[in-house]
């Protein structure tokens, strides 16, 4: 049975960590953790793993380095079967204040990168008449917070991204979906002091944070051979949250 390839962006942060285990817990698959700087993390995931994952150098902002890892990992294992764009950050500003570097930082990490890694592994996949793009989007992109211009444009962007290559891709077997986490136990809400806590608890109907595994499993299913009639999708995982 072939590996199932797979290439995992921002592969440091709590929910590419969650995304990739979760990958590697399937014993027929090859996990390639893009990651840039700060590679503790995802070294020690390649050390427990030591088989089935590897570290992929690679700056998202960039199409070179883009072009790059593709390269290598079509040299090492001839195909990309699945495609997951998390790497991601934000910049929070209120818009009459914000730096034009915040506003192009923020969306050359989050669009420009989705964009980058969608083109450079479409001609594998076009070629295997085969792939899956899940692109992580943000509850932002929905429901835009005040301070998060730069953000919520960028993440609504790659849900238009997606819906559109979608459309172009759907006739020779690529699916291209979007999910749209909201709040995650991860790094990104560890600054919140104990008052804003129970302010955000108070607008998710269930009431909780969601576990960075949570939305693993559910990038995992859109990944599967079962998802096959699904595309152009954006899938909310937050809770409830209107």
């Amino acid at each position: 049975m072939n590996s199932t390839v797979i290439i995992v962006t921002g592969a440091n942060g709590g929910i590419g960590q969650a995304v990739c285990r979760g990958f590697l817990e399937c014993d027929a698959t090859q996990v390639y953790l893009g990651v840039r700087a700060g590679r503790a993390q995802a070294q020690n995931m390649v050390d427990q793993y030591p088989k089935q994952a590897a570290l992929l150098d690679l700056d998202v902002t960039d199409p070179l380095s883009w072009q790059a890892a593709v390269d290598k990992v079509m040299q090492n294992c001839g195909r990309i079967d699945v495609l997951v764009n998390n790497a991601g950050k934000h910049e929070d500003s209120l818009l009459a204040t914000m730096a034009i570097s915040a506003w192009q930082s923020v969306i050359q990490s989050n669009l420009d990168s989705t964009f980058y890694g969608c083109q450079t592994v479409l001609p594998a996949m076009i070629s295997q008449r085969a792939g899956r793009i899940i692109n992580v989007a943000s509850l932002s992109a929905l429901l835009p917070p005040a301070g998060q211009g730069n953000y919520a444009a960028a993440k609504a962007g790659i849900i238009a991204l997606t819906r559109s290559l979608a459309k172009e891709v759907a006739r020779i077997g690529i699916t291209v979906n979007a999910v749209c986490p909201g709040y995650i136990e991860t790094e990104a809400i560890g600054p919140l002091d104990e008052t804003r806590r129970k302010e955000t608890l108070a607008r998710i109907p269930m009431r909780r944070f969601g576990k960075p595994a949570e939305v693993a499993a559910a990038i995992r299913f859109l990944a599967s051979a079962e998802a096959g009639y699904i595309t152009g999708s954006t899938l909310k995982i937050d809770g409830g949250i209107f």
